[in-house]
């Protein structure tokens, strides 16, 4: 089966696992609202978002009611979850969302795909939280020699990031799970229960699924992909907005970058209540809150920053394209950012403006 049948079997698949969340009210377009003040604007938002511990700065924007109070009385926020990029992806192709909170590769594949029309970063998110997690007795790349090993999805973030660290040590992988390492992309919670049956060697997965991996499953961390990039940073998730919407509503788009600064903010400034959000949120979405210790282990290796980091996402379209995930003619993405409104919101918070570097 060609790479492309591939692609589109695994997209079709996530699709399909895709949940939607939160309000059932109809998602009225933004318009010149006649009950709202002149030059206000009047209508849906619609969100989408991972119950994931890297979607923390969103989903306590949603939680807290940050982004409610900084949309006013006139927007309403209809928020939708999603177990993996692509799907999200989809649904802001189809117009089914506004905005969403997701990964570099889905970003990568939304702006290759569309030739740089469809969708903008408008701001960062989440750094770091990703690592590659073995059994017990792999010491070093070599003992992974016709193993097996996990990633979330093919060609997303974190399985992009172990094709390249195992090609790094001398070891072939394809698409089909050949090669010297058979890369197999899985949900998290199914390569958690392989892993814990010694199904398989290792996964390269993010938080808080590592540490569970480590805690509850008897790993140990082979590599941390902090130490792949200069200075530790790379981008995990970020927001982006349909470019049509940014251009037709950029006051809602400011006012949904003012309640994503503050949420980054309060994130930042009381870890332990946050934790307490995000919790209450992945409970209200999925139906079972996560171990306090497991969120509070996994919250260590987060950081959470207005900040895309540019230079990271730039390395990871080039390698996407390297593997066949992406057109390699479509990875030059530096217009994927508008940071502009972003910036905007950080001056009046007296905060310094965010550069694409």
């Amino acid at each position: 089966m060609r790479l492309k049948s591939l692609l589109l079997l695994a997209t079709s698949v996530i699709m399909l696992g895709a949940a939607c969340g939160s309000g059932d009210r109809g998602a009225a377009p933004l318009t010149a609202g006649a009950s709202a003040p002149r030059g206000a604007e009047s209508g849906t938002l619609r969100l989408g978002i991972f119950p994931n511990i890297t979607h923390a700065t969103g989903l306590v924007g949603i939680e807290a009611d940050i982004f409610a109070r900084n949309l006013g009385p006139h927007v309403t926020l209809k928020t939708s979850t999603f177990n993996a990029g692509p799907a999200a992806v989809e649904a802001l192709f189809s117009n089914a969302l506004d905005a969403a909170y997701i990964g570099p590769n889905p970003a990568i594949n939304a702006y290759v795909r569309s030739k740089g029309a469809a969708i903008r970063v408008v701001a960062g998110a989440t750094s770091g939280g990703a690592f590659f997690v073995v059994q017990s007795d792999i010491t070093n790349a070599g003992d992974l020699r016709g193993k097996k090993v996990a990633s979330p999805q093919l060609g997303n973030t974190q399985d992009v990031a172990l094709r390249r660290w195992l090609k790094e040590q001398g070891l072939r992988t394809d698409v089909r799970g050949g090669g010297d390492v058979s890369v197999v992309p899985g949900d998290n919670a199914r390569s958690f229960e392989s892993f814990r049956a010694g199904q398989i060697a290792g996964a390269w997965v993010p938080e808080p699924w590592a540490t569970r991996l480590v805690t509850d499953a008897g790993g140990k961390v082979l590599v941390d992909e902090r130490d792949e990039w200069p200075g530790g940073a790379y981008v995990t998730t970020h927001l982006v907005v349909r470019t049509a919407f940014l251009q037709q509503h950029p006051d809602v788009v400011e006012l949904l970058l003012r309640g994503h600064v503050e949420a980054t903010a309060y994130v930042n400034a009381q870890p332990a209540e946050a934790r307490r959000l995000v919790n209450a949120a992945l409970a209200r979405i999925t139906g079972r809150p996560l171990p306090d210790a497991l969120i509070a282990a996994a919250w260590r290796n987060l950081v959470f920053t207005n900040d895309p980091l540019a230079a990271s996402l730039r390395t990871s379209a080039t390698e996407a394209a390297a593997f066949g995930f992406v057109d390699p003619r479509g990875i030059e993405i530096d217009g994927i950012y508008d940071l502009r409104l972003l910036n905007t919101v950080l001056r009046g918070a007296g905060n310094a403006e965010v550069q694409v570097r």
